[in-house]
């Protein structure tokens, strides 16, 4: 307790200060807020934190929402009566052909991993959303967190200033989309783990303090109201309580970095590079956010994907940006020594069916589906699975959400069969029946 007698510090010599400093520290340190292990606490120490943030994994997810058609993208069919009017072309990987919608990923296939073989059930969009947000099915009247508040928790700190699982989507709309945005994403974990938004008009509001409202006099009522909530949460072990008290420390946090959601603070060249659509500029955005210690971001543009009409045309416009994207992506995070830290997962929630229909579209098709991973604890240069020649049927290495799920798990080092410590509720896992990852993908 020595340095609490000089706990005023220079110019500030009243006792009462140095008490209620005392006694607010009391209170955190009885509730644990204070820990070896908090950014606050020992990660305050700059040696520390800049150690930890080079060890901290992450994740980013482009999620194409409305689903791409694999046709188009990682799995063409050029021979087909359904195959389209675009040509495959050779990729890195002998053997291994890509649409020629994606010529930058084609020169970088040997980077990665792509799964043709996705096979899943729901062939509507808000349940398949669901599904691949959250790797089981529904099992009301329990909510099971997303990937994203999984990871946050896992890979992130509530004390850090950046929020640990953070949704880029600037379109206000997407259908069956919006309605699972306005859900509940973290589920049992709490509120705590819940995404905060940003992207278009999606803005971070009201983070300048107010002008007439000092630093220390900001502090003091922030220390106040920590003190207060924390005394409250332990002495009613609220957990309505904890999650109020988490979420009033996030809007401290993004206070401080919210300079980091503005695209227009991104270099233009970057900009430039990375293309002018929505989805483009949200993705560099996601990788700023990833250099800056963010753990999980996720990268939307309402359901852009789900093409029934004129699919070609609009793939036209679609692909190439998706290509471009991912190719500055990879290429930016290897330049900053982040892909190995990093894992990236491309992927919407079902594939799009070989067929046209009568507007010149493909429609949901869950039975046959691809997806890419890359990055961190992910082989470079593997394609897994196989499609017939119409790309009708998976006729090799059929694979689902959990298997997915096990596999994004485990390769960020985490245990897929973990139970969740959920008192007064059934048995959840991670992963449920124990379903073994994608292991041609996983580096040894």
């Amino acid at each position: 307790m020595r340095p609490l007698t000089n706990a005023g510090g220079p110019g500030c010599s009243v006792p009462e200060h140095a008490m209620h400093r005392r006694l607010f520290l009391q209170g955190a340190l009885a509730s644990g807020a204070v820990s070896m292990m908090s950014w606050s606490g020992l990660f305050g120490l700059e040696a520390l934190a800049q150690q930890a943030k080079r060890e901290q994994k992450h994740c980013i997810l482009l999620w194409l929402c409305g689903a791409p058609s694999q046709f188009e993208t990682w799995d063409p069919k050029p021979k087909s009566l359904y195959g389209g009017p675009f040509r495959s072309i050779p990729t890195k990987l002998p053997g291994v052909h890509f649409s020629e919608l994606m010529p930058g990923c084609a020169e970088i296939a040997d980077q990665l991993a792509v799964v043709r073989s996705m096979k899943t059930k729901p062939n509507e969009h808000f349940q398949a959303i669901d599904l691949l947000n959250r790797g089981a099915e529904p099992r009301p009247p329990f909510v099971r967190p997303t990937l994203g508040s999984v990871l946050g928790q896992q890979l992130g700190h509530l004390e850090s200033a950046i929020p640990n699982f953070i949704l880029l989507d600037p379109c206000p709309e997407g259908n069956e989309f919006k309605s699972f945005k306005a859900g509940n994403w973290a589920g049992w974990l709490g509120a705590q783990y819940a995404p905060v938004r940003a992207g278009g008009t999606f803005a971070i509001p009201d983070v300048q303090r107010v002008a007439d409202m000092t630093t220390e006099d900001h502090e003091a009522r922030a220390g106040l109201r920590r003190f207060l909530g924390k005394k409250y949460e332990n002495e009613r072990r609220s957990a309505a309580a904890a999650s109020q008290n988490a979420v009033f420390e996030r809007v401290k946090g993004l206070m401080s970095c919210a300079d980091l959601f503005d695209l227009n603070k991104l270099p233009s060249k970057d900009r430039e590079r990375y293309g002018p659509g929505a989805f483009a500029q949200h993705t560099l955005l996601a990788r700023n956010l990833v250099e800056n210690g963010a753990p999980f971001v996720m990268v939307a543009n309402g359901m852009t994907w789900d093409c029934h009409v004129f699919q070609h045309e609009i793939y036209q416009m679609l692909v190439p940006e998706l290509d471009r994207v991912i190719v500055n992506l990879l290429k930016d995070l290897e330049e900053r020594g982040l892909l190995d830290r990093t894992l990236v997962v491309m992927m919407g929630e079902f594939g799009r069916t070989p067929w046209l229909n009568t507007s010149r579209g493909r429609d949901h098709y869950p039975d046959a589906w691809s997806l890419a991973l890359a990055g961190h604890g992910i082989r470079r240069g593997v394609v897994v699975g196989a499609t017939d020649e119409d790309g009708v049927e998976v006729i090799e290495k059929p694979f689902n959400e959990k298997n997915l799920f096990a596999t994004i798990y485990r390769a960020l080092g985490m245990d897929p069969y973990a139970e969740y410590e959920i008192p007064g509720l059934p048995t959840f896992h991670r992963v449920e029946e124990k379903a073994e990852p994608i292991h041609e993908v996983l580096r040894g």
